[in-house]
């Protein structure tokens, strides 16, 4: 709807949507979730949980084989697939 006359132009159509738009914003607001809250969907923190699992039988391969001195070689390319395990886990977001 075109605005006639001065003063700001409309953002919204009418008093109805003025009305959703402020109590959406409210109720975010008054929520008990922080604003430093990250939240995330029920299928990326199982994602999550499965790659920290991962990643803490990867730290234990990589105990066990120092324990029962494994050569430098297999050592080497355990740590390697920590890494990749912790940084996929970086990557879910």
């Amino acid at each position: 709807m075109p605005s006639s006359g001065r003063g700001r132009p409309r953002v919204y159509c009418k008093s109805s949507c003025k009305q959703r738009a402020y109590e959406q914003r409210n109720a975010v607001t008054v929520t008990p979730i922080s604003d430093q809250a990250v939240v995330l969907s029920p299928e990326k923190v199982e994602n999550l949980r499965d790659l920290l699992f991962q990643i803490r039988c990867a730290a234990e391969d990589i105990a066990t084989a120092y324990r029962e001195d494994a050569s430098q070689q297999e050592i080497q390319q355990l740590c390697d697939e920590l890494v990749e395990l912790s940084l996929s886990a970086e990557s879910i977001r």
